[in-house]
Parts: structure tokens; sequence; C-alpha cells
């Protein structure tokens, strides 16, 4: 069972893992083509926020957003593999941040192509983001290994 466990925590992991080495790769000065397309996903997210909220957001620049999203993202990965809580609450952050970011589904008609397309990544975000709530609820419920105790008999002829 163990190495069934270790196989599926590698391939769920493998998908942020080859999208940061993607993006790592692409990086550049100015944080590549991953900073080009969030620009604009994450102001009109800030705007939407801001006009709700009432806070004004002061201003991030992509190329740190992008470099913070490959570091959760790889480093996250590589510890969730081998079963760190850690890497999930990582990989948990990444998802809290980055989905409904990019993902904005909520800025489109239900008519809309981009409605139904975003939408479909969003749920898929939401399946991965409730995967490591799963896996940090059985890790937290599974019992830790106790020493066995020895039972020690009681001698009658002292």
């Amino acid at each position: 069972m163990g190495l069934v466990s270790f196989a599926g925590r590698v391939f769920f992991a493998s998908v942020f893992l080859l999208a940061a080495y993607q993006e790592f790769s692409e990086f550049g000065v100015d944080g590549g083509p991953a900073a080009k397309s969030l620009r604009p996903k994450y102001n009109l997210f800030m705007k939407h926020v801001s006009s709700h909220l009432g806070i004004v957001v002061p201003h991030v620049e992509m190329k740190h957003v992008i470099a913070s999203t490959i570091f959760l993202k790889g480093f996250g990965g590589l510890l969730f593999i081998f079963s760190s809580s850690f890497g999930a609450y990582l990989l948990l952050l990444y998802l809290a941040f980055i989905t409904p970011v990019v993902y904005g589904f909520y800025n489109y008609d239900i008519e809309k192509s981009e409605f139904v397309q975003l939408f479909s990544k969003f749920a898929q975000n939401l399946a991965l983001f409730g995967a490591l709530l799963f896996f940090l609820g059985m890790k937290n419920s599974i019992p830790r290994r106790q020493p066995k105790k020895v039972l020690k008999s009681k001698n009658k002829l002292n």
C-alpha cells in the first residue's frame, strides 16, 4: 500500500512540478509569459475585490507573484511527494490564491464560451484543493505508531 500511496502522490504533485518547471524556464527578467497573462486578470480581480470590500490593494510586481507561485508549486510539490503536511499546505495556499484570480468565470455571462472554459478550470482547481484537504484530513486521522508494550508476567514464586 505504501508504494501505491507514494505513486499517487508523485502523480498528483507532477501537475504542480511540471507547471513550476515550465514557468521557471520561461521566467526571464520580467516574469515571462506567465506574468504577462496574469497581469490583466490580477488587476481585474483586485479591482473587483477593492470595489466590494472598500480597501485599496497595494501595487505588486508580477515577476514577484510568479516567482512566489513557482516556489509554492515546486517546493510544495516536492514536499508533498514525501507525504509532508507542510507541502500540502503550500499547495493549498497556491490554489487558494491563484484559482479565483486566473479562473474568474464570474466576470462573464453564462452564455459566453469563456464562462464555460473558465468555470471548468475553476472546478478542476477546486477538486485539487479538495484532494489536498482530504490528504490532510486522512494524515491527521491516522494514529501514530506506538511502541508495543511488553507485558511483564508476575512471578508468584518470589
